[in-house]
């Protein structure tokens, strides 16, 4: 064979590899969102039945347990079929622990418009940047590291916020917050198109995580503002 020929063998072989590493990144991009949609919905039904007959929150202590437990039962159950009901245990739960922060939102005067307007808003905000990822096939893997360290600071910082009974610090941490769930519903989209994710699950629950600390913030933000 000579070096042409091995040269166009190379590049058959090329495209055959890249063809179908592309068809795995389709299927995962393709399971993810399937999944995301159902997971929202069945979160919203948990909420709504919460809301409905006004069961009480769990509590910080409890939530944070039961989440982590959830979280890390999916990350180990994540390539069976066990990983999906791990998955909606967990989404149903967030669910469930939204409807006392509803309840609360829906009770005050304009109250039903606060929480449309940050559905909407959070709806918006997701497509928008999923589509400018899809569309420009953008890596924005270098947000990860900054990404990473603000989530720690929020977190330090809300629950300073919280015990401390400081609520210009918690308004602060909802702003910073919308802004870094932008950046991670960039730096997660783009990690699945570019093969950075290739478990559907985990990027169901990574951008699910998001999605929801979006929506809360933003309803932090909007009732302030009412309030105002």
């Amino acid at each position: 064979m000579n070096y042409l020929d091995r040269n166009q063998t190379q590049n058959a072989e090329s495209f055959g590899f890249g063809h179908s590493f592309g068809i795995a990144r389709h299927k995962v991009l393709r399971n993810t969102y399937m999944l995301l949609s159902m997971t929202l919905l069945f979160s919203a039904l948990t909420a709504g039945l919460s809301v409905m007959f006004a069961i009480p929150g769990p509590g910080i202590l409890i939530t944070m347990v039961v989440y982590f437990g959830l979280l890390f039962a999916t990350t180990k159950l994540r390539n069976s079929g066990w990983g999906i009901v791990s998955v909606f245990a967990l989404t149903g739960f967030m669910g469930y622990t939204l409807g006392p922060i509803l309840t609360r939102y829906l009770s005050m005067p304009g109250g039903s418009s606060i929480v449309m307007m940050a559905m909407g808003m959070t709806g918006l905000i997701f497509m928008s940047l999923s589509a400018f990822v899809l569309i420009t096939k953008k890596d924005f893997s270098f947000m990860g590291g900054f990404l990473m360290a603000g989530m720690i600071v929020a977190l330090l910082a809300s629950l300073g916020a919280m015990f401390f009974g400081i609520p210009a610090l918690a308004l602060a941490v909802s702003a910073v917050m919308v802004l870094l769930m932008a950046g991670m519903i960039l730096f997660e989209t783009s990690n699945i198109i570019n093969g950075g994710e290739t478990n559907y699950i985990m990027a169901t629950v990574s951008l699910y995580v998001t999605i929801f600390n979006l929506f809360t913030s933003l309803l932090h933000l909007l009732g302030v503002m009412d309030k105002e």
